[in-house]
């Protein structure tokens, strides 16, 4: 009896010295990876590197991870004029299958899927905001960007007739749509700018605008966008992304 228990306290303690072996390893392979990918990326913090599952020391052995969560507050996008960005928010993004070298410095997720949100106004910057001449003697500029409900943007349009400002901005309500690395927002109707006659082409070149949005982290690309509360949230997906190397 006397032995079993030392057995049965001995096992007990080895395993909680693997438990604590293998926690430490992840926390240690989570720092590395995290710093490389800060650097390939060129991140100016260290983004949060989660890898899941247990025990880790066994995928390790393995050469490959399960399932390893990254998560980069902001990011500053290309989107490919002039070198000018865009600043996604929260970027969160779920990598599975994950083949890694030994010292961390390049590892390739079979498939990654994520999400992360555009500020209104990170997005009004796309669009047409200077005064622009729609028909003889009026011009429009979107103003504002907000929630319209339903997955809608409401885009506010300030507008000067005959040199006479409209006294309150006119809305309507968009449609906000992704085509290939490109966010689309498009006018379901057309403003109202005090019963003047303006084209429809005229029209929307003041509401309708788009945003490429390129050079998202390890290759991932844009899925499908939809209106929130305080911004347009996306969808990302992507195979053999790399996280880093």
């Amino acid at each position: 009896m006397r032995a079993l228990r030392i057995l049965l306290i001995t096992v007990v303690i080895l395993g909680g010295l693997f438990v604590l072996a293998d926690r430490l390893a992840v926390g240690f392979a989570e720092d590395e990876a995290a710093g490389k990918l800060q650097t390939s990326e060129n991140l100016p913090t260290a983004p949060d590197v989660s890898i899941k599952g247990f025990p880790f020391l066994t995928q390790v052995a393995s050469g490959s991870l399960d399932d390893v969560e990254v998560g980069i507050k902001d990011y500053e996008a290309a989107t490919g004029t002039d070198g000018k960005t865009i600043r996604i928010d929260d970027l969160t993004a779920n990598m599975k299958g994950v083949e890694f070298s030994g010292d961390y410095s390049s590892a390739t997720a079979t498939t990654a899927t994520g999400t992360a949100s555009i500020t209104y106004a990170e997005l009004l910057k796309t669009a047409k905001s200077e005064p622009t001449e729609v028909a003889p003697g009026v011009t429009a500029s979107v103003i504002g960007l907000s929630d319209g409900g339903n997955g809608k943007i409401k885009v506010a349009v300030e507008a000067t007739v005959l040199g006479t400002k409209l006294p309150n901005p006119v809305y309507v309500l968009s449609s906000v749509t992704t085509e290939g690395d490109t966010v689309k927002v498009h006018a379901d109707t057309l403003p109202d700018f005090g019963g003047a006659d303006i084209a429809e082409n005229r029209a929307r070149a003041i509401t309708d605008f788009e945003q490429k949005i390129d050079g998202l982290p390890g290759g991932i690309q844009l899925d499908q966008v939809q209106a929130a509360k305080n911004g347009v949230e996306i969808t990302v997906k992507g195979s053999n992304v790399r996280l880093a190397g």
